[in-house]
């Protein structure tokens, strides 16, 4: 796989998951209007909760700017929907167990875990502007996100 990164202007991977409830969740259901995207290694654990904390906190204000947001990991969707109702995340979470979207969205490879490099999901944002037909293109792209304080940081990048 390339490490070349998606950039703004870029067309963004057309997807179509299962959440946390089962159902099926797709780019274009965001035709017309802008989502966030964003890419994290693992339901339930401290860094991915307090991301997932944080977009929730954030919901209503990204919302206001016309923002909708989903998180996609490789987790299933029964984690996923135990991991939503813990942390009461206000937003679809979406399984991608295969890593067919994360790697779409070049958000796999090498990165740093507790010191040691593996082979796993790079916590990514994307802000995703969907046409009215319900294709995509990159507005933000953002690799390797702290997940303390990012959600504070994307909304003054986008000055909300």
């Amino acid at each position: 796989m390339s490490s070349d990164r998606l950039v703004p202007g870029d067309p963004a991977p057309a997807f179509t998951l299962t959440n946390a409830d089962g159902d099926q969740v797709s780019l274009s259901d965001y035709a017309g209007g802008k989502v966030i995207v964003y890419f994290y290694p693992a339901a339930m654990t401290p860094g991915c909760t307090t991301q997932a904390v944080d977009f929730t906190a954030a919901v209503d204000d990204l919302d206001d700017a016309g923002l909708a947001v989903v998180g996609i990991s490789p987790d299933q969707p029964e984690k996923l929907a135990k991991f939503k109702a813990s942390s009461s995340v206000a937003f679809p979470l979406l399984a991608d167990p295969e890593k067919n979207v994360v790697k779409a969205y070049r958000a796999y490879g090498t990165r740093m875990l507790y010191g040691k490099l593996i082979e796993g999901v790079i916590r990514s944002t994307f802000v995703v502007e969907v046409a009215d037909d319900g294709t995509g293109t990159i507005d933000v792209a953002q690799y390797n996100v702290k997940a303390t304080g990012h959600v504070a940081k994307l909304k003054r990048d986008l000055k909300i």
